[in-house]
């Protein structure tokens, strides 16, 4: 059984928290981590576990017109250049009928800063026949650049676990 995670990352934060999120699904799963610009259009029936995530951008997943302000504001190149995860959920394709999926974001730790990608995430995957296993989780950062908030990547790596407890460990 296979884990796949997708992610989208202006500065590299939900990249980090993408490899500890893959870091506990590998401890009953194998898993693959792709950053969304070299992500397959196609789930195979091999995955069991799709765990998409992004930043939050003006309060919701990504769009071409944000991930410019990003590039503007930013002090080194963008890890994800190209399209979002929202263009490709857009085109998703699976073969795979048992598919569980789960949604995670980035986004600023402000008090009642509403939003959030991963809802947006979570909402396109139920759209496409994939059940959810868990709610869509936010980690958070301190700033529009980072860093991730203190905690954050071991929180993302317990996430990562009990989604992967959910499914049955694969006899050897």
């Amino acid at each position: 059984m296979d884990a796949l995670v997708v992610y989208e990352s202006m500065f590299g934060n939900t990249k980090r928290i993408a490899e500890a999120v893959a870091e506990g699904l590998a401890t009953r799963l194998r898993t693959e981590v792709v950053e969304v610009g070299s992500a397959p259009g196609r789930v195979g029936p091999e995955v069991v576990l799709l765990v998409v995530g992004g930043p939050t951008h003006a309060f919701a997943m990504s769009r071409a017109s944000t991930r410019r302000s990003a590039a503007q504001q930013a002090t080194a190149p963008l890890l994800s250049s190209g399209d979002g995860v929202r263009e490709w959920l857009a085109a998703l394709g699976t073969a795979s009928a048992t598919l569980g999926s789960a949604a995670f974001d980035t986004r600023v730790a402000k008090p009642r800063l509403p939003g959030s990608a991963a809802r947006g995430v979570a909402k396109r995957l139920r759209r496409l026949g994939i059940r959810a296993v868990a709610p869509a989780q936010s980690f958070y950062v301190a700033g529009t650049e980072g860093p991730l908030a203190e905690g954050e990547l071991e929180r993302a790596r317990q996430w990562g676990e009990s989604l992967a407890a959910a499914f049955p460990v694969a006899a050897p």
